[in-house]
């Protein structure tokens, strides 16, 4: 029974490694970047234990069509100021998509906003 404990413990800590390690690499390696443009429509901080700025925003192409919603994560409340600032305007926002994240403590989208700037009214 011992050894079984001793093989139990050992494969929970191999797995808890591999999971942390697995959780590193999907947060600091970017499977894509690029910028998006529309008016944000919402802003706001939520989750029971990790609380996350999450965000959509409204792509229109043209007038009079149907606009196409981006959901996204902000995870520096610089940044989220920064948006919160420009509700309701045009906008441009820088993304990088991390693809696989095991937990959804560090948000509910894939993609994550770093950077804004307004392009008009």
């Amino acid at each position: 029974m011992n050894r079984f404990f001793k093989a139990l413990l050992i494969a929970l800590v191999v797995f808890a490694v591999v999971l942390a390690g697995w959780t590193v690499l999907t947060l600091n390696w970017s499977y894509a970047q690029g910028e998006r443009a529309g008016y944000v429509q919402k802003l706001s901080k939520k989750g029971w234990i990790c609380k996350t700025w999450e965000g959509e925003m409204a792509m229109v192409t043209m007038p009079g069509t149907v606009a196409e919603k981006f959901y996204f994560t902000v995870p520096d409340d610089a940044v989220a100021a920064r948006i919160n600032d420009t509700v309701g305007t045009r906008v441009v926002l820088h993304y990088e998509q991390h693809r696989w994240i095991p937990f959804s403590c560090f948000g509910d989208t894939e993609y994550f906003v770093t950077d804004t700037r307004a392009t008009g009214p």
